[in-house]
């Protein structure tokens, strides 16, 4: 009995739409990062994106538990000396409301060539219009 073994030509992909309104941040991602990759699937291979594309809507609204919408901070850096430059949670989701969601999503995926490739078909907007109704996205109900 031979295993199986998904490549780029037997995947198929489906979009889904998550809404974000009042998900934790964590448990949201968590889940969404495991679609990206495909492990929802019986035929997910591991060295293949097999994963489905993801529309995350209504990201501002995501919720974070305790204080850390203070506590929390996000660092950047420019490689240049005295340029480490960092913001609360609260300045993040305020200023760039999606890139809070992306941060945590990219965050669990591998860190690799084939991360960076499962990373592009995450599709995150801070309301909730997104212009992918011509994929006929289902929606897509979180167990968090």
């Amino acid at each position: 009995m031979k295993t199986y073994m998904a490549n780029n030509q037997t995947v198929e992909r489906k979009w889904f739409v998550v809404d974000a309104k009042n998900q934790t941040l964590g448990r949201l991602s968590t889940e969404v990062a495991a679609i990206l990759r495909g492990k929802h699937k019986p035929t997910f291979t591991p060295h293949v994106d097999c994963g489905d594309y993801v529309i995350i809507i209504n990201a501002k609204d995501v919720q974070l538990s305790g204080n850390k919408w203070q506590q929390k901070k996000y660092y950047t850096h420019s490689q240049y000396p005295g340029s480490l430059k960092e913001v609360t949670a609260f300045t993040m989701n305020k200023n760039h409301p999606n890139r809070m969601v992306e941060l945590a999503i990219k965050g669990m995926l591998p860190h690799n060539k084939l991360g960076r490739k499962i990373y592009k078909k995450l599709y995150v907007y801070a309301g909730d219009a997104h212009p992918h109704e011509a994929q006929q996205p289902e929606v897509l109900e979180l167990k968090g």
